[in-house]
């Protein structure tokens, strides 16, 4: 199933039954969390029946964001059949893992003060660049905000300008541009109060998103998506970073769960988002010695709420892949196989967050806090445990548990 990056399962949180193992009873607690987790299936609805008395039914959902959730708690019912009582442990565990995100957000932090402290944000033009600028500027910083369509008068650097506000800078700021990174940097400087004092934060957020199985994504489908996502991070990092170690701040990378775990039909999207997290793990390590703290917030799927992907442009870019596929490629797949990947691609936009709250509220968190985390997972708990499962399951068990057609 594809995923960006970037929810909404508060639910899934609340249906976590409590979790003991023992052989006896193991197959009812399995079926206790398949009903746990189970969907109604409205009548009428293609593939559901009715239930007894002619309501709604549950079942299983075949999505496998769910399903996954389901299989990681039944590998704690395996390892109880297969060690007796010795697989108790493992059920407290995962139950543990499952409500630790609401615990994470309600942990009590330190902030820092932000007066006199001033953020660079890219990619402000909309979506969660200019939401966080917004929201930086409420709280009391100075905020430069890069904009691409800057000197276009677009309707985000115009709306933000209009805030009129003297800590409200927006620049123009393409972070494939050499000359305007440069340009930037020296508008920064100019206008900081005291350069020597440097840029307390970085957010490198402008990125762009697409979809397309291998076959059908072009040699430049990749190159363009890394040249901003990832060659944009790189340039607008080390154009920033000696001011960045004079104020001893903070890079904030957004990346996505897709710098983390692969999935199908995203590669030129996973390729440039695992790129930022080795580049930013790389320079984490490296700005220790400095007091620089460098932190990757990794968003589930928060395309209808950032606008990064819509069904007009699944739809344009559908178009390109299959007109640019080799007539191998389309004999092979087929236009009826291309048509449901398409199809999967709208639903996968139309079932995204729409609330922005939980990224910004992280990027605001790794900005002003004393001690933020060096990863930041703003996430419904069923991605979070496909996360889990994803990075540190076998692969083959994982790549079964949530890819179809995968086999053990």
């Amino acid at each position: 199933m594809p995923t960006p990056g970037d929810v909404g399962g508060g639910e899934s949180r609340g249906a976590v039954p409590r979790l003991t193992w023992s052989r006896r009873g193991a197959a009812g607690r399995c079926r206790r969390l398949n009903e746990a987790v189970a969907v109604p299936v409205p009548r009428g609805r293609a593939g559901g029946r009715a239930g007894p008395g002619g309501g709604d039914r549950l079942r299983p959902p075949r999505a496998a964001a769910m399903r996954g959730t389901a299989g990681l708690l039944a590998l704690g019912a395996a390892a109880g059949l297969l060690a007796g009582g010795g697989g108790r442990w493992l059920g407290r565990l995962l139950h543990r893992l499952l409500l630790l995100p609401p615990l994470r957000a309600v942990r009590a932090r330190r902030a820092l003060p932000v007066e006199g402290k001033a953020v660079l944000v890219t990619g402000c033009d909309k979506g969660f660049g200019h939401a966080l600028a917004k929201q930086l500027h409420a709280k009391g910083f100075t905020v430069f905000a890069g904009c691409l369509l800057a000197d276009k008068n677009g309707d985000g650097a115009r709306e933000l300008k209009n805030m009129k506000s003297d800590r409200m800078k927006v620049l123009q700021m393409n972070v494939c541009s050499d000359e305007e990174v440069a340009q930037a940097v020296d508008f920064v400087k100019a206008t900081l109060k005291d350069p020597e004092e440097g840029l307390w934060g970085l957010v490198n957020n402008a990125g762009v998103s697409t979809f397309g199985e291998v076959e059908f994504a072009s040699l430049d489908n990749y190159k363009e998506v890394a040249e901003i996502n990832l060659w944009g991070t790189v340039r607008v990092t080390k154009a920033f970073l000696p001011l960045i170690r004079r104020a001893k701040g903070r890079v904030v990378n957004i990346t996505s769960m897709l710098g983390r775990m692969a999935s199908p039909s995203r590669s030129c999207y996973c390729v440039s988002k695992y790129g930022v997290a080795a580049f930013s793990d790389c320079l984490r390590q490296e700005m220790y010695r400095w007091g620089v703290r460098v932190i990757l917030i990794e968003p589930s799927n928060f395309v209808a709420a950032t606008g990064i992907l819509t069904e007009d442009g699944i739809d344009r870019q559908a178009e390109a892949l299959w007109s640019g596929a080799g007539d191998t490629v389309r004999e092979d797949y087929g236009r009826e196989y291309f048509a449901r990947h398409v199809a999967t691609m709208k639903s996968f936009v139309s079932s995204s967050l729409k609330d922005m709250s939980l990224v910004l509220n992280d990027i605001s968190d790794a900005l002003t806090s004393t001690r933020p985390n060096n990863r930041y997972n703003p996430m419904e708990t069923c991605w979070w445990v496909r996360l889990q499962v994803m990075t540190h399951l076998p692969t083959a068990l994982a790549d079964w548990l949530y890819v179809p057609g995968a086999t053990l």
